[in-house]
């Protein structure tokens, strides 16, 4: 068997299983449609329903919709319309139309006509804003109970699913080199974003979110996405977090470059150092939260021996200091989503682990297993609304924090497949080793 067909497979499998659990006979996943502006009838940018794209690699075809009924073929309605104020969706022929009964249609209509009474049994997933679909007499919408068996399971990756993030981070790591060659050359945060979809010929819109480019104190801001449109008079360094799509997999990226020698390219050597050693604890049976601490230890050894804090690394992290200068969590699931969901699932009935308060915006609290797939980013900044709860503590070297700040701060970010025993793969550092970097 293919890849795809091991996927599809086990996606209708894990469908299954979903449905018979919560005791619906078959599900309609709809692709979504564009929402228009408030006083408006402009769209915004549409983005596919991540369990539509599942199941099959169309992310440009609004209207469509899935129907699946455990033991039949899934049925995809791909929307088609005849509308002389839009270029057609094109969707070439690929190997998942064997797999699925394919029907174009051109209205909506036709899928009801289709299902006839069908539609009542059905769970909806997907959004419903607009008519007709708001009117479906559908059994149920969005159930919590079905989602969440689904999004339980689908944190574990297909073969299929692993490929499409290997080529979706090959793209990123190739724009990720050119933006770090206008940062090099001199240029402003727009043009290195220009240059960022340029090299793997995206619109803007095709990324699978807003990408952080920032120089100098804007790489302290953890989601800057101004892009300033002149060059500043030093660019001293540059943080970059951005991403790519492959067949609707994400990729997510981030690298932080000091254009000098010296001090800050110190600081980047060894916290990129401190997420390597990392990489080596992840193991199938640990918990990622135990990961998020080992993480702070590391950081907060460095905080210790740049002089940043005074302390032991055990005492910063107790005293809570390391916090103040790497305040988000680790990392996340990805795959459909560059955040996957799932991360605070305790099983697929739906219970859920409590976030920690001390650590409250860490997005994944699950134990580690073999076919995951997550990011692992620590960071190091410079931000004065969180030092402003140390005012005055004599444990903090305010002049070595002085001289941090005008560089912003440091992040470094790979999505790790789990193997067994600790025999992960980097597809991130794996892109870059390919394009030789």
């Amino acid at each position: 068997m293919s890849a795809y067909a091991d996927h599809i497979a086990t996606v209708k499998a894990r469908f299954d299983e979903a449905l018979t659990a919560t005791g619906f006979d078959s599900v309609l996943i709809y692709a979504g449609q564009p929402r228009v502006a408030f006083l408006d009838d402009n769209p915004a940018p549409y983005k596919v329903n991540p369990l539509f794209k599942y199941w099959v690699p169309v992310i440009e075809s609004p209207k469509s919709a899935i129907f699946y009924q455990p033991g039949q073929k899934p049925v995809v309605f791909l929307f088609k319309p005849r509308d002389f104020w839009h270029a057609e969706v094109k969707i070439p022929a690929e190997e998942w139309q064997q797999h699925v009964e394919l029907i174009v249609i051109d209205n909506q209509e036709k899928m009801t006509d289709w299902l006839g009474d069908k539609i009542k049994s059905a769970a909806f997933i997907g959004e419903d804003f607009a008519e007709p679909v708001a009117s479906w007499p559908v059994k149920a919408r969005n159930p919590a109970n079905l989602i969440d068996h689904l999004h339980f399971h689908r944190a574990i990756k297909t073969a299929w699913e692993v490929e499409n993030m290997r080529q979706a981070n090959k793209l990123a790591a190739k724009a990720h080199l050119a933006a770090r060659d206008a940062f090099m050359a001199g240029a402003s945060e727009l043009e290195i974003h220009h240059a960022y979809l340029a090299a793997i010929n995206f619109r803007e819109s095709q990324v699978p979110y807003n990408s952080i480019v920032a120089l100098n104190e804007h790489g302290a801001v953890l989601h800057y996405d101004v892009y300033e449109t002149s060059a500043p008079e030093q660019s001293r360094s540059f943080l970059i977090d951005a991403g790519a799509l492959y067949r609707g997999y994400c990729a997510d990226i981030t690298r932080t470059y000091s254009r000098e020698e010296g001090f800050f390219a110190d600081l980047i050597e060894a916290m990129d150092d401190a997420q390597q050693s990392l990489l080596s604890e992840i193991k199938p049976g640990i918990n990622y939260y135990e990961l998020h601490v080992s993480q702070h230890l590391k950081i907060a050894k460095i905080l210790g021996e740049f002089g940043f804090v005074k302390g032991t690394a055990e005492s910063i992290y107790e005293q809570g200091y390391s916090s103040a200068f790497f305040p988000h969590g680790l990392g996340h699931f990805i795959g459909l989503q560059v955040h996957d969901v799932g991360g605070f699932l305790a099983n697929d009935r739906g219970d859920t682990i409590a976030r920690d308060p001390r650590h409250p915006f860490l997005r994944l609290l699950r134990d580690v297993e073999v076919g995951q797939v997550f990011t692992i980013e620590p960071g190091l900044y410079v931000v004065d609304q969180l030092l402003e709860e140390h005012a005055g503590n004599k444990d903090f070297n305010w002049d070595k924090i002085a001289e941090l700040r005008p560089y912003g701060g440091i992040r470094i970010e790979d999505s790790i497949v789990v193997g067994t025993d600790g025999n992960n793969e980097n597809l991130t550092r794996d892109a870059f080793a390919e394009l030789g970097s």
